[in-house]
């Protein structure tokens, strides 16, 4: 349990880290030095076969791939606009609408009811949210939605992270021109490839690894309930390290979508111990 939370605060500390740089760099450059560092480690444990393979196993891990740069992508740009904590929580909304798709029992329409809910909160308070960070935040979470789908299909085809790693290094090719574009020799700045360097390990590779040790030997049920977290994880980050403080009625939000996740992952997991016929 311990894993998962240590996880999640690494994940939200890369994230802070990242928005203290976008003076010096735009989110577009600091995400192909993120996806660079994942990319280049995953490669080396991996090694992943890619001779023989057929157009059908391709298929996946290049959707995959680009899900994968463009919900980075689209979750750095919606940041560097609203609070981190608020960007997580809207697209916190894409991995709950796809565990939620072909659920047909009444609790599962509350919870989405809940998530929904919560979203239009940030929409509704004094304190106005900026159009196209929310918008961002939203494509990010179809993305990750994406991302989810398209990691079941690709583990069906590759073993172990042979496709996440060769999804890890689409991604950063499909980023690459985009950020050379915007940030040019930048890139190249000692400081800012380690500052890039660390982001990579705080946001990726730490976190998947202490995951992956987590679900060894941690029920599924009680994994999905601690990811639920997140939202409240990257708020907490975002006020200690950046100031970004919340107003009462955007912590309310966090908590319908972080209640509607917890609900969400409780209801599917009871459901799915029970045997069938």
């Amino acid at each position: 349990m311990s894993l998962v939370l240590i996880g999640m605060l690494s994940v939200q500390f890369g994230a802070a880290v990242s928005k203290e740089q976008f003076s010096e760099i735009p989110p577009v450059g600091m995400v192909l030095l993120r996806l660079m560092t994942s990319s280049l480690i995953l490669l080396v444990l991996a090694r992943p076969r890619l001779a023989g393979r057929s157009a059908t196993d391709w298929r996946p891990v290049l959707a995959l791939g680009l899900a994968l740069g463009a919900m980075n992508w689209a979750f750095y740009e919606s940041f560097a606009r609203i609070p981190l904590g608020v960007a997580v929580t809207i697209e916190f909304v894409g991995p709950l609408s796809v565990a939620a798709v072909g659920r047909r029992h009444p609790r599962d329409l509350v919870w989405v009811g809940l998530a929904a809910l919560g979203v239009v909160l940030f929409g509704a308070g004094p304190t106005r949210v900026d159009a196209l960070g929310f918008g961002l935040a939203l494509l990010a979470g179809a993305c990750w939605a994406l991302y989810i789908v398209s990691t079941a299909a690709t583990g069906q085809r590759w073993p172990g992270v042979e496709g996440l790693a060769v999804a890890s290094t689409v991604a950063t090719l499909g980023v690459a021109p985009f950020a050379v574009a915007s940030a040019g020799a930048r890139l190249l700045e000692p400081h800012l490839l380690l500052l890039g360097a660390l982001v990579g390990l705080l946001s990726s590779v730490i976190p998947y690894s202490l995951e992956m040790v987590a679900l060894r030997t941690l029920p599924a049920r009680v994994f999905g309930i601690l990811m639920s977290l997140e939202p409240a994880t990257a708020a907490l980050v975002a006020a200690l390290v950046l100031g970004e403080w919340l107003t009462p009625l955007q912590v309310v939000a966090i908590a319908c979508v972080t209640a509607a996740s917890v609900g969400a992952a409780r209801t599917m997991s009871a459901r799915d111990a029970v045997p069938n016929g």
